[in-house]
């Protein structure tokens, strides 16, 4: 990277956690650029990442075909997603970070934002991100496992925690259950941060920052050393002013939390917190949360 391209501020958590919310407020700062989800860092290289991203995966690359319409074409219409396509194709035996690099390098001297929830099902995703930026920022934005996991099985009937392979296979017949993958991918979250500096990470929860919003991002923009003057504060308090919080054109409308994408506006009202001890909703024997999501949630601040 040249010296004028910044490391990036990575939002790690777990789906429905308000990453795609709170990355699209910071991606509207003036010194920040908020991406969709770019998903670069599950491959080595660019071939290897649109060979696992086919069928019904390929919406996992529309993130990164909004951004390169946008970057590149200045618009994100059906004619920029075939430039996208092209630019992609032109860039198949690229490594991904370096996919990465050149991105960082046309926002500059911007920041970016990146919240790609892929990042934490995989510790190697992690290792590879941690490779490429070694300098980068992380923010582990949590959400209480009981609102995130009712958040979770309103999607598609439960598909985002099929898809997560967040299944109770101890019971028959085994059942969806989204505590799995959200202690799994706190687990990678905290493992990998243990190697992480403690001046470049920083942990929110994600109820608390969007209940008192100014000084949440206050609080973010001073320890990533970006101004958290008035202005700054307004303008990260109008999300939907992303170029990326509304449905993409044909072909790479999603690229972010279709919810978010649907209203990306903040809403007035608290949100609440869960309650750990507590018949999880989603299951239909009784059951509670495991004895790990409870400690796991404790050390993370709930109650």
């Amino acid at each position: 990277m040249t010296a004028q391209a910044q490391q990036p501020l990575i939002i790690l958590g777990s789906p429905r956690s308000f990453t795609s919310l709170i990355c699209a407020m910071l991606g509207q700062h003036p010194q920040a650029y908020g991406m969709p989800e770019l998903n670069l860092f599950i491959t080595d290289t660019l071939r290897e990442m649109v060979d696992e991203l086919s069928g019904y995966r390929q919406i996992q690359l529309h993130g990164l075909m909004r951004v390169v319409g946008h970057l590149y074409a200045g618009e994100q219409t059906m004619a920029s997603v075939d430039m996208a396509r092209r630019w992609i194709l032109g860039r198949l035996s690229k490594r991904t970070t370096d996919i990465y690099y050149e991105l960082c390098e046309r926002v500059g001297p911007l920041r970016i934002v990146d919240k790609s929830p892929v990042y934490s099902l995989k510790r190697e995703y992690l290792e590879r991100l941690g490779e490429a930026f070694p300098d980068a920022y992380y923010l582990h934005l949590v959400r209480h496992p009981l609102t995130q996991g009712e958040s979770i099985m309103k999607v598609a009937k439960g598909l985002m925690a099929i898809l997560a392979d967040s299944i109770d296979y101890d019971v028959e017949p085994p059942q969806v259950d989204p505590q799995i993958s959200w202690f799994n991918m706190q687990e990678n979250i905290l493992d990998f941060l243990d190697h992480i500096p403690a001046e470049r990470q920083l942990r929110l929860r994600g109820e608390e920052v969007l209940n008192d919003r100014r000084n949440g991002l206050s609080e973010i923009c001073r320890w990533i050393g970006i101004k958290d003057s008035d202005t700054a504060i307004e303008a990260m308090m109008h999300p939907e002013e992303s170029p990326f919080a509304c449905l993409g054109p044909l072909g790479a409308h999603l690229g972010n939390d279709i919810n978010f994408l649907r209203s990306p506006a903040l809403r007035d009202g608290s949100i609440r917190l869960g309650d750990l001890d507590v018949e999880l909703p989603w299951r239909n024997d009784g059951r509670g949360f495991n004895p790990e999501v409870v400690e796991m949630a404790l050390e993370l601040g709930y109650t």
